[in-house]
């Protein structure tokens, strides 16, 4: 595959699909469409409005807002002004702002709206490279701080000559953009891809994908993260397609039904918040409808296997089908997806049978910002449940003699931006790239993961635990939502749980308990001995090492904004084991 820089790709496709869609966003109740052509346009002008405003070749420009065509705009023109998008989750603080902007030497930070922007304004005067305040929406009197237009007005008085030149400075071996990682284990690193790390990538994932120029794609989680910018801004771009803007998280479900989206990509939690509502919504049925239903899953779940095996599919399938899966991928808006896919941190196996059983096979996909995403893949035709797929072709992986994952290929980054030691520590002299995951290949090229190598828990008996392949099959217990086991340097393993919300309901009753809410029920012993016989059934299938001796019910679920999450929904087991010291202590009373 050909080296290209981003600048090659975008012009190509804009010049080949010119009058097509490229960006559509909801606004005031109607769909609103940019072409290529203006999507192209739109971006060199607010690349000459960057450099006029002092964006130098080399230094980052800072964006934070929810996705839409602004966002999509400000990056692109970041790179080809010569200089690094930096994106920043909208749910981070000043002070994190603060340490990004700083670290990527931000001289422009590109701010959704006025609450972003009282972010940036309470720590202008830390940041002493930050010539300029954008917004995409609104606009604000305080001097430094421009609207849209205001920047656009300000490209249009740039020569385009020096534009050219930035763009003809730039190779494909240049670092175009920085990804920050969403710092489990303190400050953020800043991942450096270059131009030939995300063209290739894009590239390899459209091929494996069978990514066409008609696909709708719909963009809704952070564009901070590589997985969300391969998927809504650089894999449509190599192929044509055209990205859609959620108009919120809370409106995803209305805007996917609108949108009907051919590809589509959601991370574990959205998938399980999907399930919950399903689950919740067939709980209503009676008689012969629900009748129906359990006998269409088992259709649907026994069809799902057969199809990852080669086999025939149940001789009712299509009737099951025509029944009930078909109108429930209607209800989601996901009756045109090709390929449903899950990413960014591990899902419930319960949770994949959940959807295999509805006809709405998910597809695995494993990756890491250190390879631009992607290193295996899964696909219709080729998946297997509770397997993150096969590997990206073109690239490579392999599992060490510790049993860690590692990756070698164009797709790898060129390192860690201001920190050359942790790089050396992640790539090897061979070029491999070291995952810190842990997992096995088996004999038909499908990867497993069964933990992180620094999060296996030792206990006091000198055994290793791996706690992810633990909260997984605890998780699969219904009223469950969250669960973090512990148990480092103790003499037995316990687990921190969250109940679903929605399903404490039918938990106090199954219990015999009168909590009314989560509060109540973390405090409810009925609820307490219900939920620990549960784990007992587990721990049965488990060696004695691996058993959950106690369990303490938390009154609410870990959030981002608690943070105790990640951006990405991953958990900050230091944060988790800091903030819930009493509770921890008290399982070893």
């Amino acid at each position: 595959m050909k080296q290209r820089t981003v600048m090659e790709v975008f012009a190509d496709t804009a010049k080949r699909r010119a009058g097509a869609p490229a960006l559509k966003v909801k606004r005031d109740g109607n769909w609103q469409t940019t072409t290529w052509s203006d999507y192209l346009e739109q971006t060199r002008l607010a690349a000459r409005g960057f450099i006029k405003l002092g964006l130098q070749a080399g230094q980052g420009v800072s964006i934070i807002g929810f996705n839409c065509p602004e966002w999509a705009i400000a990056d692109m023109a970041a790179i080809y002004a010569g200089g690094f998008p930096a994106g920043i989750y909208t749910t981070n603080s000043p002070e994190q702002c603060q340490y990004i902007a700083e670290h990527s030497d931000s001289a422009i930070a590109v701010v959704e709206n006025s609450e972003q922007l009282a972010k940036f304004l309470a720590i202008r005067d830390q940041l002493p490279k930050l010539k300029a305040i954008v917004m995409m929406e609104g606009s604000d009197a305080t001097d430094g701080v421009y609207s849209w237009a205001e920047v656009l007005e300000q490209g249009r008085q740039l020569p385009e000559a020096e534009l050219e030149s930035r763009i003809a400075a730039q190779k494909p071996e240049d670092v175009c953009t920085l990804i920050y990682t969403s710092g489990t284990t303190g400050n953020p690193k800043a991942v450096m891809i270059t131009h030939d790390n995300i063209t290739w990538t894009a590239q390899a994932a459209l091929n494996a994908l069978g990514v066409r120029s008609d696909d709708q794609l719909i963009s809704y989680l952070p564009l901070s993260h590589i997985a969300e910018q391969i998927v809504s801004l650089h894999g449509p771009m190599v192929g044509g397609a055209c990205t859609n803007f959620a108009e919120s998280i809370e409106k995803l479900g209305d805007n996917l039904r609108e949108v009907r989206p051919t590809i589509f990509l959601a991370v574990p939690r959205v998938w399980e918040k999907i399930q919950a509502k399903i689950v919740e919504a067939g709980s209503k049925n009676t008689g012969l409808k629900k009748k129906i239903g359990a006998w269409a899953r088992k259709q649907g779940l026994a069809g799902g296997y057969a199809q990852q095996q080669g086999s025939s599919l149940p001789l009712f399938y299509g009737i099951a089908d025509k029944l009930v899966f078909s109108k429930v991928r209607a209800q989601l808006g996901l009756d045109r997806c090709r390929v449903q896919i899950t990413s960014a941190a591990p899902i419930a196996k319960s949770t994949l049978e959940f959807f295999l059983s509805l006809g709405v096979p998910i597809m695995e996909v494993y990756g890491m910002s250190e390879c631009t995403g992607p290193a295996t893949i899964s696909l219709p035709h080729r998946y297997r449940t509770g397997s993150v797929g096969w590997v990206l072709p073109g690239a490579e992986v392999k599992v060490a003699e510790d049993g860690e994952i590692c990756m070698r290929g164009r797709h790898v980054f060129k390192g860690y931006y201001k920190n050359e030691a942790v790089t050396k520590e992640t790539i090897d002299e061979d070029g491999w790239l070291h995952s810190g995951d842990i997992g096995e290949l088996d004999d038909a090229g499908f990867l497993r993961i069964t933990d992180r190598k620094k999060d296996i828990l030792i206990t006091a008996g000198g055994e290793n635990i791996a706690p992810q392949l633990l909260e997984g099959m605890l998780k699969a217990i219904g009223p469950l939502s969250q669960v973090v086991v512990v148990g480092d340097r103790r003499k037995y393993l316990a687990a921190l749980v969250t109940i679903d919300e929605l399903k404490l309901e039918q938990l106090a009753k199954d219990a015999g308990s009168s909590a009314k809410n989560l509060a109540e029920a973390s405090e409810c012993n009925k609820i307490q001995t219900f939920l620990m016989a549960e784990v007992e059934k587990v721990n049965k299938q488990l060696a004695r090492v691996q058993t959950i001796k106690k369990i303490k019910v938390l009154p609410n679920e870990l959030t981002i904004e608690g943070g105790e999450l990640t951006p990405t929904m991953k958990v900050k087991r230091k944060v988790v084991n800091e903030k819930y010291t009493a509770d921890i202590e008290a399982l070893y009373a």
